[in-house]
């Protein structure tokens, strides 16, 4: 091999890798860490539905995960922060904190803070309520976390990693199955693209020598 083709290859080799695997769905904290957060409901609840983010701004999907509680339960604040909504939206309560690059939300919470209080990380933002749940006939907390207008999985601020999900209608948790990766069709076809370059520039006749 000669040592145009070396550094062909050495120069291409990581662009291909990238755009086969495609670009992240959320983004990362500046320093490529997530913050250290703590569970909204103590002690560590069941999680009864995961993260599941729509493939479209305006498609259906979980833009959060939900929480097995009970009516009444304390709602804690997963990170410091300063409240910036306690109130009553489409019938349910709902609590926003804001942590300057990310806030959380959580619902349906009877607020016992109100618009500008600062929070520490765990403390006490209000209570459990059954108005507007859809985990009905059981407690639920629907806990989100976004930056800007994306939102992010809020399990990574705890470390729950691989979840154990609890459905409505069974007793013992059962394994999240990970969805399959799927390839974006941008990113395929400049994997495709790319390949093709490739194998033109690596069976390049040789030179004489």
């Amino acid at each position: 091999m000669t040592w145009s083709r070396r550094l062909a290859a050495a120069l291409l080799a990581p662009l291909l890798v990238a755009a086969l695997v495609g670009l992240p769905t959320t983004p990362a904290a500046a320093d490529g860490t997530d913050p250290v957060g703590v569970w909204p409901l103590q002690p560590d609840p069941e999680v009864l539905r995961g993260f599941d983010p729509p493939d479209v701004v305006w498609g259906s999907g979980h833009r959060g995960v939900d929480l097995l509680g009970s009516p009444g339960q304390p709602v804690h604040a997963a990170l410091a922060g300063t409240i910036t909504f306690a109130g009553v939206l489409a019938g349910r309560g709902v609590v926003v904190v804001d942590h300057g690059a990310t806030r959380t939300t959580y619902e349906p919470v009877a607020a016992s803070v109100a618009v500008g209080d600062a929070v520490a990380q765990g403390g006490v933002i209000g209570s459990l309520a059954t108005a507007g749940s859809h985990c009905l006939p059981r407690s639920c907390l629907h806990w989100g976390w976004k930056e800007g207008e994306t939102y992010l999985d809020p399990l990574r601020l705890v470390g729950a990693g691989p979840v154990r999900l609890l459905p409505l209608w069974r007793d013992e948790p059962v394994p999240l199955v990970a969805r399959p990766f799927v390839a974006r069709p941008a990113a395929s076809a400049y994997a495709t693209l790319l390949a093709t370059w490739f194998s033109r520039v690596w069976w390049l006749p040789r030179a004489p020598p």
